[in-house]
């Protein structure tokens, strides 16, 4: 069946009229600041901690607006014997938000979690230079990062947190062994002294009886 001649010019007047009889809402902007979703991709925030060099944000990312320049160092061995060790130490970790399309695969692929999503976006320049975010810059920017959402319950316990965990119960349980250790000692080295005292004591009584049995009343032998 063809459509009625007017029936589409029909429809669009009828939603103009219904638009124009509702209330118009201007966001207040920047007196107000927006009511953003919780996972906004404004700015990305660098945890420098977590880095460990090992390229793949620069790697993966699409427009390559990711600059990293590091260094190597030789670390000691940590125990007599053993063998030295070469870490990655970082020099330069920028972001060029002139070229970034913000599609966080950077973030996706961070093995160690030194990347996350920060809601901020105002953070225009005059100067198309100054969007080149430096790890200085970009440190700044986890402070804006929004906590994580709560587990759900029942969920299993995140291994980060686990693995710290179980580090803290360990090293607790070595402390607890070596206070108990030196307590022991402190104890075994109290009743060692105790009793040579007592012993010592022993001793001195039975020379003066030896001594008192020798002697007379008078000082004469007995």
């Amino acid at each position: 069946m063809s459509p009625i001649p007017g029936s589409g010019l029909a429809k669009g007047l009828a939603v103009t009229l219904r638009t124009m009889t509702k209330k118009t809402v201007t966001a207040q902007y920047p007196d107000v600041q927006p009511d953003l979703p919780p996972r906004s991709r404004g700015v990305i925030g660098l945890f420098e901690e977590n880095c460990t060099v090992c390229m793949l944000c620069a790697r993966e990312c699409p427009d390559w607006c990711i600059y990293i320049d590091s260094h190597k160092e030789t670390v000691p061995a940590a125990v007599e014997g053993g063998r030295e060790r070469s870490r990655n130490v970082l020099d330069r970790f920028a972001i060029d938000f002139s070229l970034c399309m913000y599609c966080g695969i950077c973030i996706e692929v961070c093995p160690f979690d030194a990347l996350f999503w920060s809601p901020e976006f105002e953070y225009a320049e005059t100067d198309i230079h100054e969007l080149t975010h430096e790890r200085d810059k970009l440190r700044e920017w986890m402070w804006t990062v929004p906590a994580p959402p709560a587990l759900d319950p029942g969920a299993e316990e995140p291994k980060e947190v686990a693995a710290a965990r179980k580090a803290a119960d360990k090293l607790a349980a070595a402390q607890a062994a070596e206070a108990a250790a030196a307590a022991e000692a402190d104890q075994a080295a109290e009743t060692g002294q105790a009793g040579q005292n007592e012993q010592t004591g022993q001793n001195e009584q039975t020379g003066q009886n030896e001594q008192t049995g020798q002697t007379g009343p008078e000082g004469g032998q007995a």
